[in-house]
């Protein structure tokens, strides 16, 4: 079967053709790195980090770009704000970045460029376009001309007009048309700057995505995504300047994440109505918190409520008991069995059936749209098949194995990793295998001294004709 994705170019879905066979050229907006990143922004982070995981899944060989704007007017004022060079202030939020990121499980980009990194590129490119008659220079600063670009709005689906709507100019620039954008900002007092043949100064924000596409995917790529606001200006103004630049289609794919909302509100910081990333990593799971922000399709809004995290992670502790008591029921066939080596094996034709329904259910979900509430709703219904196997006498060790190792894998290409095993409940296990031996050696006062041992813990013994199970006292 093969993916489709909706475009928000076309309005549709449509099939993944890629310009490689078996490549993808994958482009995303990163943060502006003038503070920590927030939910919404997480949400955009995991959404387009799961669906390159699954585009791997499918066979596909990824290149992914992921860029950081270090240079821009908030970066500025909240530099000014702390009393620090920008620059330093860019550079501290970017490693920030990457902790908060690789705490939920969001694998680094194969490449993340920087603006700072690219100015010598960003200025030719935008030589280019003036070149091209595309752009104009003024006092200083460069404009792109939007009426050079006929298609000025295909993104968006809006008219001239409608844009024009929209748009000032303002007091201190001298554009020829309202919707014409910077560029290239002459440099006010204060700020960092770079000499061009226009005088100091520094990119405007949009020029930026274009460039770094062109450096390290080429000027065509396949998939370009973003939050949905970014559809306009940003967007609709990268479309612009790229295919002006290099006369074909920039991309062919646009996806672009839907809101997410606070208690059913928009996100505000003047109002409070907001959540921090690292904030919320103090005080819940990461995999709790990756699990949320996968719970609804990509492209649709999704409401965080305190009420919406604890679903999420009464959820995932479905999801990690049936992983649990698959263990815990192959332990006791491996004692009662005296299994050894359990590699391989064949499996009993209804656990194969089931592992098959199950990972075709999730293929399914995935590859239409890479609709992950469908995909874990696929896993779920994983889990009730062998929660129903599990009872079940005939079961053998390789049929355990199997299950387990397709609810990892549906996990993982959802980029939520395994539940460690904690230190406390290592020790609980190595203390019941004890008392085990010791009950089969017929020490029965070892095996009752490990059990009020535990009991004194809070931890209670249940022993089943599937082996001894363990659990705290309510």
């Amino acid at each position: 079967m093969a993916i489709v994705l909706y475009n928000s170019m076309s309005g549709k879905k449509e099939q993944l053709e890629t310009i490689e066979p078996g490549k993808v050229r994958f482009y995303a907006c990163g943060p502006t790195v003038y503070n920590y990143f927030h939910l919404g922004n997480a949400r955009m982070f995991v959404a387009f980090d799961t669906i390159r995981r699954y585009l791997e899944y499918r066979g596909y060989e990824v290149r992914y770009v992921q860029n950081f704007t270090d240079v821009d007017d908030r970066i500025i004022q909240r530099a000014n704000e702390l009393g620090i060079p920008p620059r330093q202030l860019a550079q501290t939020n970017i490693q920030d970045y990457f902790a908060d990121a690789q705490a939920l499980f969001i694998r680094e980009a194969t490449v993340h460029p920087r603006v700072t990194e690219c100015i010598p590129e960003i200025i030719s490119y935008i030589e280019d376009l003036i070149d091209k008659g595309h752009a104009y220079e003024r006092e200083g600063n460069v404009y792109f001309d939007t009426s050079s670009f006929p298609e000025y709005g295909k993104l968006s689906h809006q008219s001239p007009e409608d844009m024009r709507a929209g748009h000032r100019i303002d007091v201190q620039e001298e554009k020829d048309d309202p919707t014409d954008f910077a560029l290239w900002k002459a440099t006010k007092p204060g700020e960092e700057f770079w000499d061009s043949p226009w005088g100091p100064g520094r990119p405007g924000w949009h020029i930026e995505c274009s460039v770094m596409n062109a450096l390290y995917l080429g000027e065509q790529i396949d998939i370009h995504a973003g939050g949905r606001d970014l559809i306009f200006p940003h967007h609709e103004n990268e479309i612009a300047q790229s295919e002006a630049h290099s006369g074909h289609t920039f991309a062919r794919y646009w996806l672009h994440n839907g809101t997410l909302n606070i208690n059913g509100e928009k996100m505000s910081k003047s109002t409070g109505n907001f959540v921090m990333t690292r904030d919320l990593l103090q005080r819940q799971d990461p995999r709790t918190i990756r699990f949320f922000l996968l719970s609804a399709h990509y492209r649709h809004p999704l409401n965080y409520t305190e009420e919406a995290l604890l679903q999420a992670e009464q959820g995932l502790l479905r999801i990690d008991r049936a992983i649990q008591n698959i263990d815990h029921r192959e332990q006791a066939l491996k004692q009662i069995e005296h299994v050894v080596d359990v590699a391989g094996g064949s499996l009993h034709p209804d656990v194969a059936a089931d592992i098959e329904a199950v990972r075709e259910s999730f293929t399914a979900a995935m590859d239409d749209d890479f609709n992950t509430a469908d995909g874990i709703s696929a896993i779920f219904e994983g889990v009730r098949r062998i929660n129903t196997r599990l009872t079940e006498t005939e079961i053998k060790v390789a049929d355990l194995q199997a299950y387990r190792n397709v609810l990892v894998e549906l996990l993982g290409t959802l980029g939520i990793p395994e539940r460690q095993v904690s230190a406390l409940e290592e020790e609980i296990a190595r203390l019941i295998q004890e008392r085990n031996d010791a009950r089969a050696n017929r020490d029965f006062n070892r095996a009752d001294e490990i059990r009020d041992e535990l009991k004194h813990r809070g931890i209670v013994l249940e022993d089943t004709p599937q082996g001894t199970r363990w659990s705290f006292e309510s």
